[in-house]
């Protein structure tokens, strides 16, 4: 390390004092060994433009006058030479201060005082504190927010890092939240658990981000590269090394200091996260399996110590075994650490999602109460540490079909999201719209928000009255289960999802439509009443549907039997076809899944006059294939056999809907090809895709028919047009 060699800078500085000529070759700075070099260190706070770096620290002597009083003038280079004269007095020859003592320009070198400052500061033989914010030589005892009001009324010196110490120990106690006996007597005795020592800087503020990691290597016993640059991706880092080197699973019991408001990493992303860990203490091995025993198998009592006792990083994430018990969607676990002395073994929540448990940030206005009767068990599982990506979602949402039904969205939680609008964020994952039926009196909640990255959206109809406010932590912890329903639910690039649920003390269901492209942010959401005095689902589940762009036409999701081919950027399953199967003909499916023709569009239903033309198209690419006896991929694309569709206008739209009640529960044929099979059968096979019109679907389930109210109560009518 570089030190101040204290003589010689008081020696230079009388002779600039007194006008007197200085040898400009006298060194004022040396290397020394910390480990045997008696020496004194300064902790200060840095105060821009006004500190003495290396350069004008060695080049003092050498500038013109100007210059030099200028730097000397400063409060910077103020408290260094007070400084030394307190070491002086005090018998010290050598004085450390970060700002003058490192050579900033060589990044070797301040990587190398970053990871060695910890130890510099505790190998000091006395270390001086320098508070540039407190008038006068006695330090502040009680809390002042008039005189310090950006620093929770202490000096600011005390936001930034830690005179008697040992006489101060008490005020210090209270400023800093580092217990006495720690300041006192050190770490070397009871050295505290991970977290109550991430709690001490909760409250400290540091010019860059990263050093706010990197500033706690020394107190955590480990060593890390400085990247700057990285931002909170330190802080990560520094957790990441500190499993590396201990088991102390005290660094899982962070509490999100309110920025978090999704599952994601179990790492905090910052030392706030770890603000009420300051009287955390670790559980030793008799004391956890006392709290435990109850809740494990006795056989699997003395192996926990040894499971427990390693926790290795993997490119999938920690791999621990926890003690875990199920609460609905997410898991319950505990930990060998408590948050004060004999207290239980703390308690945190994870949630499951693809394999991986992710911590659970719990928000403070709705805390998850454990469960009634916990099963707990011992796994092995993944703790995901890496940041999971985040995309902004907007929910448009069409509820003018409820309007006209006599339903009036009552409220939005939060308040700030108004009308049909939404984007969920990061830190707004979540809305709920409540309407209200003013025939029943009752109501229902819409639930939209993203969680992992996935939109979602659900119905809720647990609420009786417009007047009892939803609780929104039902909803928060359902998320990560709808988003997972509907993430399944959506197969293509392309796709419409269908929700359809009963409404409580009604023959009525609602109907909810989402349209959402996979590269897009943007998801429309359609909200429709029906009745239906033989529909019964009340859970509501999506169902999903192809949806060919500007047709109007979704089809009811089957397995081809041949391959998935795209038609002018259109996904097409392709299955073999009937033989004399014709475009438009209509049928079922039977037990065997073989298609049953019943009739077709053209030929057996009058057309009302419409002009509907076949459109043609050649297969240009082959997106995959999984068939049976169409093996020769390269061949079909040589060949680009034509396809006969049905075309994109309001025509074939109009005469779906006309025939919907006389067709419901049929498929129907959309397209149609050929092509010459030179390697198998030596034979033309003929293929088709085979498509259920969605106004056909809706009609197996919902009778088509809408409320209307009069004197007598509720009356059903028939809708003309369902499109």
């Amino acid at each position: 390390m570089r030190l101040i060699i204290v003589k010689a800078f008081l020696a230079r500085e009388n002779l600039i004092r007194e006008g007197k000529r200085v040898d400009r070759r006298a060194k004022v700075l040396d290397f020394g060994d910390d480990e045997v070099t008696e020496y004194a260190i300064l902790s200060h706070r840095w105060v821009t433009e006004q500190e003495v770096d290396y350069d004008e620290m060695v080049g003092l002597a050498k500038m013109d006058v100007e210059e030099r009083d200028e730097i000397r003038q400063r409060d910077g280079y103020q408290k260094i030479l007070q400084s030394c004269k307190q070491a002086q007095e005090d018998g010290y020859d050598w004085l450390w201060v970060d700002t003058c003592c490192i050579d900033k320009r060589s990044s070797a070198e301040l990587s190398e005082a970053i990871n060695s400052m910890y130890r510099w500061y505790e190998n000091a033989k006395v270390c001086y504190a320098y508070l540039h914010d407190v008038p006068g030589s006695s330090l502040p005892t009680v809390n002042d927010k008039e005189r310090y009001p950006d620093f929770r009324g202490w000096p600011e010196w005390f936001s930034r890092g830690i005179g008697d110490k040992r006489t101060l120990a008490p005020t210090l106690h209270n400023i800093t939240g580092i217990p006495e006996d720690i300041l006192t007597l050190g770490l070397d005795g009871n050295r505290p658990c991970v977290a109550q020592i991430m709690s001490w800087a909760a409250h400290r503020t540091t010019t860059r981000v990263e050093d706010r990691a990197y500033s706690l290597m020394g107190l955590l016993d480990v060593n890390m590269p400085m990247l700057y640059g990285e931002g909170k991706k330190a802080f990560h880092r520094l957790q990441l090394e500190i499993i590396r080197a201990s088991n102390d699973q005290s660094i899982f019991a962070w509490h999100p200091s309110g920025e978090r408001r999704q599952p994601g990493s179990i790492l905090a992303d910052d030392p706030r996260d770890f603000a009420n860990c300051g009287t955390m203490e670790l559980m030793d091995h008799d004391e956890f399996i006392e709290f435990v025993k109850k809740d494990v198998p006795e056989e699997e009592l003395d192996s926990i110590e040894d499971r427990l006792g390693s926790f290795p990083v993997t490119n999938r994430g920690i791999q621990i075994w926890l003690l875990l018990s199920p609460d609905g969607d997410l898991f319950q676990v505990r930990l060998p650490c408590r948050a004060y002395p004999l207290g239980p073994p703390v308690t945190i929540t994870v949630v499951l999602w693809e394999s991986n448990h992710y911590k659970w940030p719990m928000p403070l206005f709705a805390p998850i109460p454990p469960p009634k009767e916990p099963q707990w068990q011992l796994r092995q599982v993944y703790l995901r540490y890496q940041v999971l990506p985040h995309r902004d979602i907007t929910f448009e949402i069409d509820d003018s079909a409820l309007t006209e039904n006599g339903f009036t969205c009552c409220a939005a939680y939060p308040e700030e999201y108004t009308g049909n609008t939404l984007t969920m964020t990061s830190d707004h994952p979540l809305c709920v719209k409540v309407y209200s039926d003013s025939l029943t009196n009752r109501c229902f909640v819409v639930g939209l928000g993203q969680s992992f990255g996935k939109d979602w959206i659900h119905v809720f109809i647990e609420i009786p009255q417009p007047s009892e406010l939803p609780a929104m932590n039902k909803y928060w912890c359902r998320a990560p289960k709808h988003a997972l329903q509907m993430n399944e639910a959506r197969s293509g690039a392309q796709q419409v999802c269908i929700m359809q649920t009963r409404l409580p003390q009604t023959t009525r269901i609602l109907q909810i439509s989402s349209i959402k492209w996979k590269s897009s942010r943007r998801c429309g959401v359609k909200l429709e009443v029906f009745h239906d005095p033989g529909f019964s689902d009340v859970s509501g589940h999506w169902t999903a549907f192809h949806m060919i762009p500007s047709r109007g036409l979704m089809i009811f999701d089957r397995q081809n039997k041949c391959g998935s081919y795209a038609i002018d950027e259109v996904p097409s399953n392709f299955s073999d076809a009937p033989d004399g199967i014709k475009l438009g003909d209509y049928g079922h499916f039977t037990n065997s899944e073989e298609f049953c023709r019943e009739g077709n569009l053209f030929t057996d239903l009058d057309p009302l006059s419409l002009i509907i033309t076949p459109r043609q198209y050649r297969i240009y690419s082959v997106d995959y294939a999984l068939v049976c006896n169409l093996t020769n991929v390269r061949h079909l694309n040589s060949l680009k056999p034509v396809v006969l569709s049905l075309p994109s206008d309001d025509n074939l739209k109009s005469l779906l809907n006309s025939f919907s009640t006389r067709l419901t529960n049929k498929y129907l044929v959309t397209k149609v090809t050929q092509y010459f099979d030179y390697f198998l059968s030596r034979k033309t096979r003929y293929l088709c895709d085979i498509a259920k019109p969605y106004v056909w679907y809706r009609n197996e389930s919902a009778g088509s028919t809408s409320e209307e109210r009069s004197g007598d109560g509720l009356r059903a009518e028939t809708e003309g047009d369902e499109g």
